[in-house]
């Protein structure tokens, strides 16, 4: 464990490191030199006029945010001694069954452009890229021959794997305190209890004021709603990420809510970020790659078919391809447990100097991947912006979803937690689900890899994801699912099969997110 001091001065370093090379740096230097010419500044007291200058001018705050942005996405700094890959996951079985799951990835991704002869990347011919450039805002009516192609992987499969994950230093001992777990995931990891998330999510209490339940037509609104309103446009006005986060504890007014995601992501669209959107978008005009075909189709078996979000299919198109474009996106590669997989110049396989990333943002897509951008398209209509949301969002949280490793916010402590909340406080249920072949895991794996994208009605996701922002975790959604079992306990108890019991939760989209949560949370006999 590194001691509390050096772990500070290690945080200050990396983040006045990673500030340095970004565009505020150069705006503040900027600034500042341009402060130099006004009256107020003196020579006698030169840096503190331009710190005063800096504050009053609202750099200050936008320096503010920055840092905290920083510290949001950023680990805690490991020991110095510790090697690299301890950042990005420090359970070397963990590490190992990741590797080995993105080999699979890789041999299905490989096998597909065997069999069907078509090349990881190609240029476009100059009359097909003037085409995909003519219809850029109405590639939904495009219509590809996509029957061939099939999702690399879907969440099913997924769970196989972390079903099957074992921790190789319990493999021949006991491990008494783990075996009570009767649950499809087998490693022991700490999760937290009930008293624990209460801690955690006390602003969820009963107690205070949530939009998604005081906002209700049976709440006169000057009890909560219109207070909270006003509060929500002050901490706007005041611009202050750290405030916005605090705030949307409680749930965002709808019409504040795209503004204040937004600045807890630091997000603020500049021309260089609407520059380097066009950028992409010329990288997609130029070249077709293989997982082109394979976001089209996600597209269309999801998105497409959903009653919210085929409105949105172009944007879906838009914001996909040029995410799998973008090379910033390699950076959070850091810390995570995945790697990004490497092709090879045609004829130099296995030569270092002629590798490069596959696709470019090292991000393959899975069945359900659009579902991740869809409930955006209700937040954001300017595409550079939209895309910069959802970067953000997958860079902080959604890659967590997809991927193996032992983070609190992972999918496998997210399904570890929901096993043991379930078992914990609904035993009976719990033992019942299994004995008949319904392990509950079966059926809320798919909810939580898509954060509840695509089941719940649009107005309650953004209502949860508001509190994924406010908590910056994931762990919110391993409560709502184990919470909607305890809502539906009663009919899943009369199942006798699987089926059954799939089809008692076959539709959430009629659930309020927020009573769940709190009755789950607060109203639980601990």
């Amino acid at each position: 464990m590194l001691e509390p001091d050096r772990g500070l001065s290690l945080t200050i370093a990396r983040v006045v490191q990673r500030l340095q090379g970004s565009s505020l740096h150069s705006q503040l230097e900027r600034q500042a030199r341009v402060s130099l010419h006004k009256p107020e500044i003196k020579l006698e007291s030169l840096k503190e006029d331009i710190k005063d200058f800096l504050k009053t001018s609202g750099w200050e705050k936008k320096l503010q945010n920055a840092v905290y942005s920083e510290l949001n996405v950023f680990p805690s700094p490991c020991h110095p001694a510790a090697p690299p890959e301890h950042i990005k996951e420090p359970l070397a079985y963990m590490r190992k069954a990741q590797g080995s799951w993105e080999k699979r990835i890789l041999k299905s991704l490989n096998s597909m452009c065997t069999e069907l002869n078509i090349p990881l990347a190609q240029k476009r011919p100059a009359n097909e890229q003037k085409e995909l450039l003519n219809k850029w805002n109405e590639m939904g009516t495009d219509e590809p021959d996509l029957s061939l192609f099939r999702p690399v992987y879907a969440p099913k499969d997924f769970l196989e794997v972390l079903m099957n994950l074992r921790n190789p230093n319990y493999e021949n001992g006991e491990q008494p305190s783990f075996r009570n777990h009767l649950g499809l995931i087998q490693v022991p990891l700490k999760v937290k209890d009930i008293p624990e998330l209460k801690e955690d999510f006390n602003e969820l209490g009963l107690n205070i004021g949530q939009l998604g339940i005081d906002d209700s037509a049976q709440v006169p609104p000057e009890f909560f709603e219109n207070e909270h309103v006003r509060v929500g446009q002050k901490v706007l006005a005041e611009q202050d990420s750290a405030a916005a986060q605090q705030y949307v504890r409680q749930g965002c007014p709808t019409a504040l809510r795209a503004d204040l995601w937004a600045l807890i992501l630091n997000i603020s669209n500049q021309p260089e970020d609407i520059l380097y959107y066009e950028q992409l978008k010329s990288n997609v005009i130029q070249h077709d790659l293989l997982v082109d075909s394979l976001i089209y189709k996600d597209v269309k078996l999801t998105a497409s078919n959903d009653d919210y979000y085929f409105v949105f299919e172009d944007y879906l198109y838009q914001v996909l391809l040029c995410f799998s474009r973008d090379t910033s996106v390699l950076e959070h590669f850091t810390y995570s447990s995945a790697t990004p997989p490497k092709s090879y110049i045609q004829g130099k396989l296995g030569m270092e100097e002629y590798a490069v990333f596959y696709p470019p943002n090292g991000v393959i897509p899975f069945h359900g991947f659009s579902m991740y951008v869809a409930p955006l398209c209700f937040l954001y209509h300017e595409p550079s912006k939209l895309y910069q949301i959802f970067r953000e969002m997958y860079v902080r949280f959604f890659f967590r979803l997809h991927s193996i490793s032992s983070h609190p916010s992972g999918i496998v402590s997210l399904c570890l937690l929901f096993e043991t909340l379930l078992q914990t406080h609904l035993p009976q249920l719990f033992y019942h689900l299994r004995e008949i072949g319904a392990q509950p895991l079966r059926i809320s794996f798919k909810w939580m890899v898509r954060a509840f994208s695509g089941y719940l009605a649009t107005d309650q996701l953004l209502l949860l994801w508001d509190r994924i922002l406010g908590y910056n975790s994931l762990e919110i959604l391993a409560v709502l699912a184990a919470a909607v079992f305890a809502f539906r306990a009663v009919n899943l108890m009369e199942v006798t099969s699987l089926a059954a019991a799939e089809a008692v939760l076959a539709d959430l989209s009629t659930l309020k997110v927020m009573p769940l949560l709190q009755i789950f949370l607060f109203a639980t006999v601990t």
